[in-house]
């Protein structure tokens, strides 16, 4: 989340998903290491070694790195060995592989939008006893944390990465236009106001950014437009979207902007280009997470950070947490799995991944620790984020979320480019997403 100043420091998202074609095509391959098939874990001396495969890169690795020889010291008789070799935005496709194949780690990083299919493998570990008799209570976690490792009443995964969603704003561009800063309550058609008044087109400048890709990076800073409008991703029968009018009002907002020519469209994935933008001074509000702080404190930007607008004034913004899934190779590994994710989320700990690797506190014991208060205090705009938890939804733990996800994106873009009204590519998205939700699963 938030670097030391001058210190370079990859963002949330480009850690997860640098790394791209070399590593999926190794996403496919067999896989080596202490995976299931090979043995037991166990040493002659009873020292139990477990391979975590932790989707991450340079800073979060050497946090994540430092967090394990802290545990080992602590607990001898375990090893954890950071192996797998792929990052986390092709976690899935090694996962999958290495499930059919049969030799799989015992724990790995795993995006919250694909927990659902993950966990219907009968080697996913179920987690319930372990959170609910862990050291912080259960309920102690902010609820976008349980809600989005939970499937049908049941723990899943432990909670490995929690953000939200906020607006900044460049104050520079904001003076200049003779904008004041948004407050909290504002609406989206304060939004797409601001956005048309801060845009210059002759100068290459522009009110906000959209990622235009169609992926979940597009698509999920659609749900609390949606939430707020009262729809949902499914539907209460399960064999439909429940958003079948509300994406529609909410995809005027988009509309909206893009008539307006006041929203930079990202063609890449990543949003890499929609942040330089914002970096380079060219844009004046930008819809992201904790994750980009420290590259706009790098960029020396001037900025705010106000809460998500809303259509009905109530606060409103989306978590999209990630997880650590354990993987069953035998009771002695699965155990030790349980006692380093036990581990790995006490205050002391979580604190640690917080700060120096970019997540917000996973329970509101970390948040009231004296260091994280310390990094509030001393970082512009981050208590908006952590407050946000206190409403934040989470995308369902649904194993047809993936293809209601990819549906919407394309009714997005297509909105985006001006190739569709919000009416047509919202039909053509409900065609296909409920057709993906009635295929039995």
């Amino acid at each position: 989340m938030n670097a030391v100043r001058g210190t370079a420091r990859p963002s949330r998202r480009r850690v997860l998903r640098a790394g791209g074609g070399a590593v999926l095509a190794a996403a496919g391959t067999a896989v080596t290491g202490c995976g299931a098939g090979t043995d037991d874990g166990v040493a002659a001396d009873g020292t139990v070694t477990i391979e975590m495969w932790h989707g991450q890169a340079d800073t979060a690795k050497k946090v994540l790195e430092g967090l394990v020889a802290d545990f080992e010291r602590e607990h001898p008789k375990i090893k954890v060995d950071l192996g797998g070799g792929v990052l986390a935005d092709v976690m899935l496709q090694k996962v999958t592989a290495a499930v059919a194949a049969g030799s799989f780690p015992d724990i790995a990083y795993i995006f919250g939008s694909d927990l659902a299919r993950v966990a219907r493998s009968p080697q996913v570990v179920d987690l319930t006893d372990m959170v609910e008799s862990g050291p912080v209570p259960w309920k102690n976690y902010w609820a976008a944390s349980r809600d989005a490792v939970t499937l049908n009443d049941r723990v899943r995964a432990a909670p490995a990465v929690l953000d939200s969603l906020a607006v900044v704003c460049n104050k520079k561009l904001f003076r200049e236009a003779g904008l004041p800063l948004p407050k909290a309550g504002w609406t989206w058609q304060d939004f797409v106001s601001c956005a048309r008044t801060l845009t210059r087109s002759g100068q290459g400048r522009f009110g906000t950014g959209w990622p235009g890709t169609g992926d979940e990076d597009t698509v999920w800073r659609m749900w609390p437009l949606i939430w707020d409008l009262g729809g949902d991703v499914v539907d209460d029968d399960g064999k439909s979207i429940g958003f079948a009018d509300t994406g529609a009002r909410a995809l005027e907002v988009v509309a909206d902007l893009a008539r307006d020519k006041s929203v930079y469209v990202d063609p890449k994935p990543g949003s890499e280009q929609m942040y330089q933008v914002f970096l380079s001074n060219r844009m004046g509000m930008v819809v992201t997470g904790p994750w980009q702080l420290p590259d706009i404190e790098d960029a020396g930007i001037d900025y705010a950070v106000v809460p998500l607008p809303s259509f009905s004034g109530r606060p409103v913004t989306i978590s999209g947490p990630d997880t650590w899934t354990v993987f069953d190779n035998g009771e002695a590994r699965s155990e030790a799995a349980r006692t380093f994710l036990t581990w790995l989320a006490r205050p002391e700990q979580d604190v640690r991944w917080d700060i120096e690797a970019g997540s917000l506190p996973l329970s509101r014991r970390t948040e009231a620790l004296p260091e994280w208060q310390d990094k509030v205090a001393r970082t512009e705009g981050l208590k908006v984020f952590t407050t946000a938890l206190e409403t934040a939804r989470v995308r369902p733990v649904h194993p047809a979320y993936p293809e209601v996800s990819q549906a919407l994106g394309q009714a997005v873009v297509a909105v985006l480019l001006g190739r569709s009204t919000p009416e047509k590519a919202l039909r053509a998205c409900a065609d296909d997403a409920n057709a993906a939700l009635l295929i039995p699963r």
